[in-house]
């Protein structure tokens, strides 16, 4: 199966979680609001999503996907499969070890994630057993993520990039009741739905653990010993930690200072949900695809089909994530209005979160970037360089995040995570060309140009538009109505866009289907 129809398959699951995503998100907002309740559910769903993606998502794949891909290669499979299950060994040591201590000591770390919540004892206490509850999600989610490695490694995208879908079904089922018949006061429907977050992990595991059984590539279980190759593979994890987990940090960070105000948490990540969206789609699938084909061209010798590939990778993330930025920074408030303005939601909330979306959007196209550039390094077992510069980009995230809090609360931290994504990139960038494993071409150059400039004058028409209408987005005004417009607007977006990237010869359609179909 070709590089883009790969991007494809696993984009378009993504979608279907992310839209299913949707649903929950706004029967949350419904049932919980910005209120107290959700603003401890999302710091206490927050706070194992952060172990998730340091240990599994972030040293775990891009430690271990380069080995694997390296042991497949060179090996065969019965040498991978003994990779794997020596690697696998320490993380579920590991995940034993973390989720024990956590739940021993989880009053003590919640003083220090959400220091600001101490004013609130009630908020407080609610948030120590919604993590409490919710912490053992952890190791679901680090074992599916370790599963769904070895799956994309063998070529096999569908359960890992699905498994998404259960969860927010399982949260959809449970929300359900307490939108039609089962009134519950805002904790206690926090307590239900944080218990049904926990049965999504759990369903998750199931599938992936399905999907690796019948491929018949189980790791055995076995005790944890250091041998060469798990020695490299901690070499290779421990900077990963950071790295791979540069987004999570970053929320961490606005997490705690955040919690300094009422509501910022839960507008935060009302905002976050939005501009994850195109981010899943397109950075998250394309990164998922591309560290295992990049590595096996590496491992292989072809370094040409190595660059070819990132190149590829780096035109489809521009090609996608720049007019979804654009539209999101047009049509903020609308979308927001649309998707979550009613029951608890209320007008004020959807102001103050189209407000977050807008700052959190104009960092999408870097943090697609991030997603297309540290596989670049990953796949060359350098784990050290990207390590470096996440520090980098952390430092600065903390830094103006304290500095613009104070005056613009939640759009202050939307602000310098955007900041500090375009601070990474740009590194990544320009020392992977110093290496000389990435370079544009004068015609790629001009490519690039257009579609921003495409995406710009996208955006702008799409504004206007909104601008027109902005009576039928007004409070009040039928769902259907609102949600009518806002999807032609969007199909008019989408037409434009590609429109203009096929005349001007940013891209032809043609060839981008041509891409998509071979197999």
């Amino acid at each position: 199966m070709s590089l883009y129809r790969n991007f494809l398959s696993v984009g378009g699951l993504t979608l279907v979680s992310r839209v299913a995503g949707f649903v929950r998100d706004a029967l949350m907002a419904a049932v919980l609001g910005t209120g107290p309740a959700a603003d401890a559910f999302f710091a206490a769903f927050r706070f194992p999503n952060l172990f998730r993606r340091l240990f599994a998502e972030g040293a775990f794949n891009t430690a271990f996907v380069p080995l694997f891909s390296g042991a497949l290669e060179q090996q065969g499979r019965d040498g991978a499969l003994d990779l794997a299950s020596r690697i696998m060994a320490w993380l579920v040591a590991m995940l034993v070890g973390v989720t024990i201590l956590a739940e021993i000591f989880m009053p003590q770390l919640m003083i220090a994630f959400v220091p600001g919540f101490l004013d609130d004892p009630e908020k407080f206490d609610l948030t120590v057993l919604l993590t409490r509850i919710m912490f053992p999600y952890l190791a679901c989610m680090s074992l599916m993520a370790a599963y769904g490695a070895i799956l994309n490694s063998l070529g096999r995208f569908f359960a890992a990039a699905f498994a998404p879908v259960l969860l927010n079904l399982v949260n959809i089922a449970a929300l359900i009741p307490l939108i039609t018949f089962w009134a519950q006061d805002p904790a206690g429907a926090a307590t239900w739905v944080g218990m049904a977050t926990m049965a999504g992990g759990l369903a998750q595991l199931a599938l992936v653990y399905g999907a690796i059984k019948r491929a018949d590539f189980v790791p055995a279980l076995r005790l944890p010993r250091f041998d060469p190759e798990v020695r490299r593979f901690w070499i290779l994890a421990v900077p990963a930690i950071l790295t791979g987990g540069i987004t999570q940090i970053n929320i961490f960070v606005g997490t705690i200072i955040a919690s300094g105000a009422d509501n910022a948490i839960s507008i935060l990540n009302y905002a976050d949900r939005l501009y994850q969206l195109p981010l899943g789609i397109i950075g998250i699938a394309i990164g998922t695809v591309l560290l295992p084909e990049l590595s096996r061209h590496l491992k292989g010798g072809r370094e040409t089909e190595a660059r070819a590939t990132q190149d590829q990778s780096l035109l489809a993330a521009m090609l996608l994530s720049m007019p979804a930025a654009t539209a999101l920074i047009a049509m903020a408030e609308p979308i927001v209005r649309v998707l979550f303005e009613r029951g608890a939601f209320d007008a004020l909330a959807t102001t103050q979160t189209a407000q977050a979306l807008i700052a959190f959007a104009t960092g999408l196209p870097a943090y697609v970037l991030i997603r297309v550039l540290q596989p670049g390094y990953f796949a060359r077992e350098d784990t050290l360089t990207p390590t470096v510069f996440a520090t980098i980009s952390v430092v600065i995230n903390i830094a103006l995040s304290l500095l613009l809090f104070p005056s613009l609360v939640h759009v202050g931290i939307a602000i310098a995570t955007s900041v500090s994504a375009w601070l990474n990139a740009v590194l990544l960038a320009l020392f992977l060309a110093r290496r000389g494993h990435f370079a544009l071409t004068g015609a790629e150059w001009i490519k690039h140009g257009l579609i921003i400039a495409i995406s710009v004058v996208m955006g702008g028409v799409l504004y206007l538009l909104a601008q027109r209408g902005v009576g039928y987005f007004a409070s009040g005004v039928p769902l259907w109505q609102q949600a009518g417009l806002l999807a032609a607007l969007v199909g008019f977006g989408m037409v434009l866009y590609f429109t203009l990237v096929h005349i001007t010869g940013a891209q032809k359609l043609g060839l981008l289907f041509r891409r998509m179909r071979r197999g």
